[in-house]
């Protein structure tokens, strides 16, 4: 009776393992992907800003500071040097990861790109930072 008792409790348990529905792991990832995906544009200068990464758009609706927070001046001084230390990286794989650093940033610092477009890629280094445990030389704190 007692062994009886013990089948029945594991048989309970593996019944309730299994999965109740089918699940589309594919379709979940591609929601997820386009979630994931923010186009920042300013379409007056025609300049746009598109991320592409997991995780980032969770980021800057909750743990980034809000808009208005950084004055456009500080956002772009902070830009003028993230962008090529972060360029310079995309061009030694054999030092960084070619799997983080991808493709460069064209940013040019005498062009005004507008607030969004600041905010967003400065917000970008700060999420890539923690991100991947990257340090760059300027300071990417919240």
């Amino acid at each position: 009776m007692k062994n009886l008792f013990y089948v029945c409790i594991l048989a309970l348990a593996i019944y309730s393992c299994g999965s109740g529905k089918e699940r589309n792991f594919e379709q979940k990832e591609q929601t997820a992907m386009a979630n994931d995906t923010v186009r920042i544009a300013n379409d007056s200068l025609e300049y746009e800003i598109i991320i592409i990464e997991p995780g980032f758009n969770l980021f800057i609706n909750s743990i980034a500071k809000p808009r208005g927070y950084y004055s456009q001046t500080y956002l772009e001084n902070k830009n003028r040097f993230l962008v090529p230390e972060y360029n310079a990286r995309v061009t030694q794989p054999q030092r960084f990861n070619p799997n983080l650093y991808i493709q460069e940033i064209n940013y040019n610092p005498n062009i005004d790109y507008g607030y969004e477009v600041n905010y967003m890629l400065y917000n970008y280094f700060v999420f890539f930072s923690r991100e991947y445990n990257q340090r760059f030389s300027v300071p990417t704190r919240i």
